[in-house]
């Protein structure tokens, strides 16, 4: 199993809403992340805006493929886009860079 870590940067002015929307994430975007592979997925939000993203999956190229192959994921990043800085064009999902994990204990 592949442990995979990434950051993103939520707008300070909408930290608020970003919270609400993943308190009601919409139950065809669950079962969508469950079937590609998503397995205990995590986001940890700091106040200033830090976006901490942990999940766990056999194949996180295929686990974004297959999400990216789905009609829900583009209407979900499309929502959520307005959400995040400095994404340069990109989808929130496109800019999920994974962290060089450099210690694990288990």
């Amino acid at each position: 199993m592949q442990r995979v870590c990434f950051l993103l940067k939520v707008r300070q002015d909408r930290l608020d809403e970003y919270r609400e929307r993943h308190a009601a994430v919409w139950p065809e975007m669950l079962r969508a992340l469950s079937a590609t592979g998503w397995h205990n997925y995590s986001l940890f939000l700091r106040e200033d805006g830090l976006l901490v993203g942990y999940l766990e999956t056999e194949d996180f190229a295929a686990a974004q493929a297959g999400m990216e192959a789905t009609e829900v994921n583009a209407r979900w990043q499309k929502e959520m886009a307005p959400f995040f800085e400095s994404l340069d064009g990109a989808r929130p999902d496109e800019a999920m860079k994974p962290l060089t994990e450099v210690f694990h204990l288990a």
